[in-house]
């Protein structure tokens, strides 16, 4: 059984929660665990992660959020720098599933979010899940 962390950005409540149950959902139904921190937004979850990775405690790690793009520029940074984190992160050989929505308006997030239609943090958790199996294939 391995142990998952999932950092939520939880900046739209209604949105997270449906973001969460599919990810737990997820997780439970593999028979791994999981424990859940909140991050202030959606640039905070690369940080959260790479500290929790230091701890050890974690096998793999799920990102959640909702960065809905409004009138200035700052969706483009918010969702380019968000990605571009969990990215490297990536690189560095961490399993993570970026559910880290990025949608033009309300409707687009609810249904990637509901477990009834897209389900992405489920996906998000199922795709943390295939990395640690692959990780641990390789090592």
């Amino acid at each position: 059984m391995a142990s998952f962390l999932i950092v939520e950005a939880r900046f739209y409540t209604h949105l997270n929660d449906l973001l969460l149950e599919g990810a737990r959902t997820a997780i439970e139904a593999a028979g791994h665990s999981h424990e859940t921190v909140t991050v202030p937004g959606a640039l905070e979850v690369p940080a959260a992660i790479a500290m929790a990775a230091e701890t050890g405690r974690y096998d793999g790690f799920v990102a959640l959020g909702v960065i809905i793009r409004g009138e200035t520029y700052h969706f483009e940074v918010v969702s380019n720098e968000s990605a571009r984190g969990l990215m490297a992160l990536t690189l560095d050989g961490m399993p993570i599933g970026n559910g880290i929505l990025t949608v033009e308006n309300e409707a687009q997030a609810l249904a990637r979010a509901r477990m009834t239609e897209k389900n992405k943090g489920g996906e998000a958790a199922q795709a943390a899940i295939a990395m640690l199996t692959l990780k641990e294939q390789f090592s």
